[in-house]
């Protein structure tokens, strides 16, 4: 008699025999596939079989078996699964030598996307291998490149250099390997042998879609590796105060970086994107009238006016029926009619934050806007399709406004003639510009808001609501 134990798993085996010698599972009973069927199914099939029981078997590996019924002593082994796999573009291109206490030594530069993520020494990469094996017991990793006692020629590091760059290929297609912690600290941590002074190139785009590479620290903070743009680019520092650094993230939606931030570590946290930089420079100004003084800068002009043709692609800037205008216009020989035109529609300036739930929507989401003229509130579903009602709030209404980054929200007091004083809050990642505000902080308004301007340092909605010299703090 064949002793069977029965699971009722999705997805896999249900009945095989007793542990013995070579495994099987069998897939079949009477001709009827139980591969993930009920233990009832199964018996109910055994009974129904009369004096006849047809068993097809298939042998499996020992992980497998080991995977269906672990033994005693792999009774804390936990399954791990291997078998998804993405294509990341890692790569190791060069190396450099660095001196340290007296030792020259060989770095290898990784880079992902074109982004240069870290530089490590080969016992690093000796030391990952080990701790990968360490975590990840039932997978057969790729060789590494062989320790050598003597030094290596250059023909030798580049045949180590291509083998390093073949290694990380292979256990970086393996997703539960690539986003794990040991994976994640060898690629993204700042603070490896060589230290956060050693160099590194950034990518930043700037708002006529060229692409401009500065070599910084990897300790720099946004002020130095902005004013290394700026200085590269040779724009006036008139003009430069005007635009700045800013992250691109989601929903067409691009964040001003604090000035104590560090770009490089924001670069690395975002090296599995497709684009080859997640750093731009954007116009940072609410001024019309300010505005139209750079018009004899040429540079700054040309910024602005692709900033312009990118928003009105976007659609935050409604063209509606001067679209075919602006279109026969989208020429930087032809930025001053562009422009002219441009600032004429709603929605021009204007910082359109990604849509977000709202205490004044039961159902659905808002977007939020801010811009010299008010705040302002458009209804959207919550997959972000927009929907016809617009509530505008003009900066004269708008008395009060707390950020609570507990909650992440941001929360305004508004009160329009003969009417009731009412709050609304937004829940938003966008609420502030970080821990610098506080956790908890209110502005009272002694006199209207005439414009937004910059009150924090991210394009947040607190950020654009810059209190006036009647503004105060309130206990």
């Amino acid at each position: 008699m064949l002793s069977y134990h029965l699971w009722a798993v999705q997805g896999t085996p249900l009945a095989r025999p007793a542990r013995s010698g070579t495994e099987f599972v069998p897939l079949y009973r009477n001709r009827v596939n139980v591969e993930g069927a009920t233990h009832k199914q199964v018996v109910d099939l055994i009974k129904s079989g009369g004096d006849v029981l047809t068993l097809t078997v298939i042998s499996v590996t020992q992980q497998e078996a080991e995977r269906l019924e672990p033994t005693e002593d792999l009774a804390g082994y936990t399954y791990i699964d291997y078998s998804e796999k993405r294509s990341l573009p890692i790569s190791v291109p060069d190396y450099h030598y660095l001196e340290k206490g007296g030792e020259r030594y060989v770095v290898f530069n990784i880079y992902m996307a074109g982004r240069h993520l870290c530089s490590r020494r080969y016992r690093e990469f000796s030391n990952l291998h080990l701790n990968l094996k360490k975590e990840f017991i039932g997978f057969t990793f790729p060789k590494l490149p062989g320790k050598w006692p003597f030094t290596l020629s250059e023909q030798q590091l580049d045949a180590r250099r291509r083998g390093l760059e073949q290694y990380l290929e292979k256990v970086c297609a393996v997703r539960v390997i690539a986003e794990s912690d040991v994976m994640q600290e060898f690629l993204t941590d700042s603070d490896d042998e060589q230290g956060s002074i050693s160099p590194v190139d950034l990518k930043v785009l700037l708002p006529d879609r060229e692409v401009v590479t500065v070599t910084m620290k990897k300790n720099s903070n946004t002020e130095e590796v902005y004013f290394a743009v700026i200085d590269k680019i040779r724009m006036s520092k008139s003009v430069a105060k005007y635009f700045y650094l800013f992250e691109i993230v989601e929903y067409n939606f691009e964040r001003k970086l604090q000035p104590s931030e560090y770009p490089h570590n924001l670069y690395i946290q975002n090296y599995s994107t497709a684009t080859p930089t997640c750093l731009c420079v954007r116009k940072w100004l609410f001024s019309p009238a300010c505005e139209l003084t750079l018009a004899s800068d040429e540079q700054a002009t040309t910024f602005i006016f692709w900033q312009a043709v990118d928003e009105v692609n976007r659609g935050h800037i409604h063209a509606e029926d001067r679209l075919y205008q602006l279109k026969a216009q989208q020429d930087s020989s032809r930025k001053h009619e562009y422009l002219r035109l441009a600032r004429e529609l709603a929605g021009y300036g204007a910082v359109v934050f990604p849509h977000c739930s709202c205490d004044s929507r039961k159902e659905g989401h808002v977007v939020a806007s801010v811009g010299s003229s008010g705040f302002k509130l458009q209804a959207c579903r919550e997959d972000g399709v927009m929907q016809p009602q617009v509530v505008h709030f003009s900066w004269s209404i708008i008395k009060e406004w707390e950020v609570d980054d507990d909650s992440m929200a941001f929360c305004f007091h508004y009160q329009r003639p003969e009417k009731n004083p009412r709050w609304v809050k937004i829940f938003s990642p966008y609420d502030t510009g970080g821990k610098q505000m506080g956790r908890h902080r209110r502005m009272t308004c002694g006199q209207p808001l005439a414009t937004p301007s910059i009150y924090h340092l991210t394009p947040s909605v607190a950020a654009l609501v810059q209190p006036s010299s009647g503004m105060k703090t309130s206990p």
